[in-house]
């Protein structure tokens, strides 16, 4: 077995389990985990079908973005994981998809507050809007690259798509369909036109300070 099949094995699972639940479609979206004591990662290809995809079709770059293993192009948001795992020592795995639901909260700017335990347990105080810039560039990875600082796993891109990280693939994967549910749920409770209650700011607290300790813990293995 070569030096990076695992996470290639593992970005290749996402991959399918995430296209079998419906949160990738065709070609859109990306996928990435962190090698561990190493500065690089393993990243979907550009424009490739997830249903087909392998192992040997997953690409491994270093963060400056040279290309340590992988035939096909790398993804066109490289950079962006990049600077994710450079940012955020606390998180193993980005998965960013077009999910229906959460995408929709991008069309109206509208950020999703604490309405659940688990919610803020695993996704942090609130689901933010980060702001537009074209896919790819250097102004999105500057816009993510803020947002992060806040130290929630779940972000909405405007008018694109939905950011999920996380500190190992499960708990990523469970992150991207915490997100719809908190999305859909959301959303019909917007459209009763009554007033949405939200967990109380104190348990809100208490469930993102457990976020915390647990990032900690991650943020500190992955400083030696």
């Amino acid at each position: 077995m070569g030096k990076y099949e695992e996470a290639k094995q593992q970005v290749t699972t996402l991959c399918h389990n995430l296209v079998e639940k419906g949160y990738l479609m065709g070609t859109g979206g990306n996928v990435s985990v962190r090698i561990r004591g190493e500065h690089a990662f393993a990243i979907t290809p550009s424009n490739y079908d997830y249903t087909i995809m392998t192992p040997a079709d997953v690409c491994i770059l270093r963060y400056n973005l040279t290309v340590l293993e992988g035939e096909r192009k790398p993804s066109i948001e490289s950079a962006l994981h990049a600077a994710i795992y450079e940012n955020r020592l606390d998180t193993n795995c980005v998965i960013h998809t077009h999910q229906l639901y959460a995408s929709a909260f991008g069309l109206t700017k509208t950020p999703i507050p604490a309405l659940y335990d688990e919610q803020a347990r695993f996704l942090g105080k609130s689901v933010e809007i980060i702001n537009y810039a074209p896919s790819g560039t250097g102004f999105l990875k500057h816009n993510v690259v803020i947002r992060l600082k806040n130290h929630c796993n779940a972000y909405i891109l405007q008018n694109h798509g939905a950011l999920c990280l996380g500190p190992d693939p499960d708990r990523t994967m469970f992150n991207v369909q915490l997100l719809e549910k908190c999305a859909v749920t959301y959303l019909l409770a917007i459209c009763t036109e009554k007033k949405i209650s939200r967990i109380p700011l104190p348990f809100r607290e208490v469930a993102f300070a457990m976020l915390r300790k647990d990032q900690k813990k991650f943020e500190n293995a992955n400083e030696h």
